[in-house]
């Protein structure tokens, strides 16, 4: 199994904190990134995207934050915004990200990160 796995990771989250569990249970090595922390830029974004199986806006949470930000579906319905609008508000970012050489997947529902790791 390769050990190229990135997560990208908030531990305040509860499905962030089980894909940690999972990528333990699983005895892979991982490079955890707090994008809260470190938040990625417009490249890192566009390479995120490059990869993820999921549809671009997929990766913007439609909580609370963003209603109150004044966003709609509107703002993220391209890959442009949806890079504009998590550069500009990394928590509005789905988490957990995980990423393994040319694929990446959003760890919603939790079954898909077990599912990632055996690929």
């Amino acid at each position: 199994m390769s050990d190229d796995l990135t997560i990208l990771h908030n531990n305040r989250c509860s499905t962030s904190r089980a894909a940690l569990e999972r990528i333990d249970e699983a005895h892979v090595q991982a490079e955890v990134v707090d994008y809260l922390r470190q938040p990625l830029d417009a490249a890192a974004l566009g390479e995120l995207l490059d990869k993820l199986e999921d549809a671009p806006s997929d990766l913007v949470r439609r909580d609370p934050h963003f209603a109150e930000l004044g966003l709609t579906e509107a703002d993220v319905a391209t890959r442009e915004q949806v890079i504009e609008v998590l550069v500009e508000h990394p928590r509005l970012m789905q988490r957990p990200v995980l990423v393994k050489g040319d694929r990446a997947i959003i760890g919603r529902p939790k079954e898909r990160v077990a599912a990632f790791l055996a690929d």
